[in-house]
């Protein structure tokens, strides 16, 4: 087995808040790379989930559900200077923890930005404010309030957090492919200055997952292969990316946001209810949906080149997501449920029989056309690699553990979003456990194939514009 080099001692306590099958996937590589005694490993979750996972490495396992009357008198005996608290919750404020942790002197770090119970739902609310968008401007605000905190790791697992540091990889790719002679960017001006001398227009976050159980979908049943819990709540969350320089025109149902850094808009329909066309290597091209995520809107943002306060380049980024089979029919289910979900949920761990995860980033709009880079891993290759893991997990997990190491490494850097970390260490990091990765030009466009069968209004002039890709 090809394993990570590196090994990082840590001698302060680790907190974990959620233990579902992220955290489960997770527990086996930090205990491999990181050397932190397992006497000083607590879970704190909401139910007996992976407890017989944890018990098998003899991990202490709380199960007492975290909310906002409750979290502090619960995480503070837990969490003191020097300590890690690593939140793979849903449902539990990560704004709430990482003041608790800063208070307390403790490193921090998640997979995405999640609110209270509820707050993804919640009829007081906006769209607008439901949106990852907002929460990440409320993360940048406290991030100006606790300036001088220990390092709080903000969305980082496989995307966002890895697919940023793929973007990174990618532009160098397509600048030595196009004869662009650059030097590695050490500022996010510096990056934002080469996506636009690159010409990119679009950056996808292109996802199929094809993993398969002998146990098809029953009626009333969610089934995927990761968190369900998570990714209802994400699906169910207004459609967002971030929006380009380049783009004519809103969506028919696109709108923009009237506070912050103005990187991205919404549209007035849940991601998991809107599709996007796309393409993989091994998949060619297809529909998947426009699930909102953290990497659509940080992506855009740092991207973005600035002159005397107007900005003169950003791309469009999305999320392209095809879940595999049985999660895609899942979702159908939950729209004609009228988003209510199901009563039942399964995740697909040891019943997978077969099938991979390609994840990437798709960059277009270059001289080259479009370029994808990323990973395409199995499921064997997954469970030979890590016990508790399927290929999507792990390309999670692995991240996880690269953020945790970067932050244990660098641990007075206050809030830090994927896009402001090293990605070549990140990616020395999690490339063992990527099987193989690989990067492939294309000449695929939105508009390749179109019309063969019914006229479609397309705009000719720029295949690239979002109204070409939007189903």
């Amino acid at each position: 087995m090809n394993q990570v080099s590196t090994h990082i001692e840590f001698s302060g306590r680790l907190v974990f808040v959620g233990f579902g099958s992220i955290g489960q996937g997770v527990l086996p590589l930090i205990l491999r790379h990181i050397g932190v005694n397992k006497d000083k490993i607590t879970i704190v979750t909401s139910d007996a989930r992976g407890q017989a996972e944890a018990q098998a490495y003899g991990i202490n396992f709380v199960i007492q559900p975290i909310n906002p009357d409750n979290y502090q008198r619960v995480l503070k005996p837990l969490v003191g200077r020097g300590d890690f608290l690593l939140n793979l919750s849903v449902e539990v404020s990560s704004l709430a923890l990482i003041r608790l942790c800063a208070e307390q002197g403790a490193l921090y770090l998640d997979t995405c930005i999640e609110p209270w119970k509820g707050g993804y739902s919640d009829p007081s609310l906006t769209p607008s404010q439901r949106s990852n968008y907002a929460l990440r401007e409320s993360a940048l605000a406290l991030r100006q309030e606790l300036k001088n905190s220990p390092t709080a790791v903000i969305t980082h697992g496989a995307n966002p957090g890895l697919v940023s540091y793929l973007v990174k990889q990618a532009m160098l790719n397509v600048a030595s492919d196009t004869g662009v002679s650059v030097t590695v960017p050490t500022t996010r001006e510096q990056w934002a200055a080469l996506a636009s001398q690159l010409g990119i227009k679009v950056i996808h976050i292109a996802e199929r997952d094809t993993q398969v159980s002998e146990t098809p979908k029953r009626v009333d049943e969610f089934v995927n292969t990761w968190s369900i819990d998570g990714f209802v709540g994400e699906g169910c969350q207004p459609a967002e990316l971030g929006w380009g320089t380049h783009e004519k025109s809103l969506p028919a149902e696109g709108r923009q946001h009237d506070f912050g850094c103005g990187s991205a808009i919404y549209m007035m329909r849940p991601g998991a209810g809107t599709r996007v066309r796309t393409w993989t290597p091994k998949a060619g091209h297809f529909h998947g949906f426009l699930i909102t995520h953290g990497e659509a809107v940080s992506l855009a943002d740092y991207l973005s080149v600035r002159e005397q306060g107007k900005v003169t380049y950003r791309p469009t980024v999305h999320y392209a997501y095809h879940p595999c089979d049985d999660a895609v029919m899942s979702v159908h289910e939950l729209a004609g449920r009228n988003w209510h979900q199901q009563s039942q949920q399964r995740l697909l761990m040891s019943e997978i029989v077969d099938g991979s995860d390609e994840l990437g980033v798709l960059l277009a709009g270059h001289r080259k056309g479009a370029y994808w880079f990323g990973s395409r891993l199995s499921c064997a290759e997954a469970r030979k690699l890590a016990p508790y893991n399927n290929a999507t997990s792990i390309q999670v997990c692995v991240s996880v553990l690269a953020g945790m190491i970067w932050a244990i490494e660098n641990p007075q850097r206050g809030i830090v979003e994927p896009e402001e970390m090293d990605f070549q260490r990140g990616l020395q990091i999690c490339q063992p456990y990527l099987g193989v990765v690989q990067g492939e030009y294309t000449d695929w466009t939105p508009l390749k194939d179109r019309g063969r069968l019914f006229p479609e209004e397309v705009d000719m002039t720029d295949p690239w514009q979002f109204k070409n890709i939007l189903v």
